[in-house]
């Protein structure tokens, strides 16, 4: 009988413990990859939004082109599982402003209601201006509206 005993106190912690660290355990893994996972959706996100900004500037950057007005819906989603997003933009000169070098549009995407924060930068020219504005995924149309004017500056903002 007093073997009984013995296993019943070495047994009892150990299923106490299963019954509480296991569920415990899961839900943390399980929280490291949702986040993972949102993390990476708007990296995409903001990678894709980076790179059609990119292209709508080379676009108007060609000599062909005196003046124009242009805009864009890129092509991503409104909601990551469930959470709108909110991005901005700053735009920094590489060098030395003097020597027309180029710039790097640095984009900062929140996802909103959460801690995730992703950002990507993409290299546009020395005619390049960015107009503060701020890209909000649940809008009714955003988009990335760019104007070239006469003397060759390109002008890019989030709009609606």
């Amino acid at each position: 009988m007093p073997h009984v005993t013995i296993e019943y106190m070495i047994m009892i912690p150990i299923l106490l413990l299963q019954i509480f660290l296991f569920p415990m355990t899961a839900r943390l893994l399980m929280n490291v990859w949702v986040d993972s996972r949102q993390t990476l959706a708007l990296q995409d996100a903001a990678s894709h939004l980076g790179s059609t900004i990119q292209q709508l500037y080379y676009s108007l950057n060609h000599e062909t082109i005196s003046s124009a007005k242009a805009s864009y819906s890129p092509k991503i989603p409104a909601y990551i599982e469930g959470y709108h997003y909110i991005g901005n933009a700053t735009l920094r000169t590489l060098l030395d402003p003097m020597m027309n070098s180029s710039k790097v549009l640095k984009i900062d995407f929140r996802l909103a209601t959460t801690a995730i924060k992703v950002s990507t930068s993409v290299i546009l020219g020395s005619n390049v201006v960015w107009q503060e504005s701020i890209y909000m995924s649940n809008s009714t149309n955003p988009c990335i509206s760019a104007e070239k004017f006469l003397n060759g500056t390109i002008s890019l903002r989030f709009g609606e």
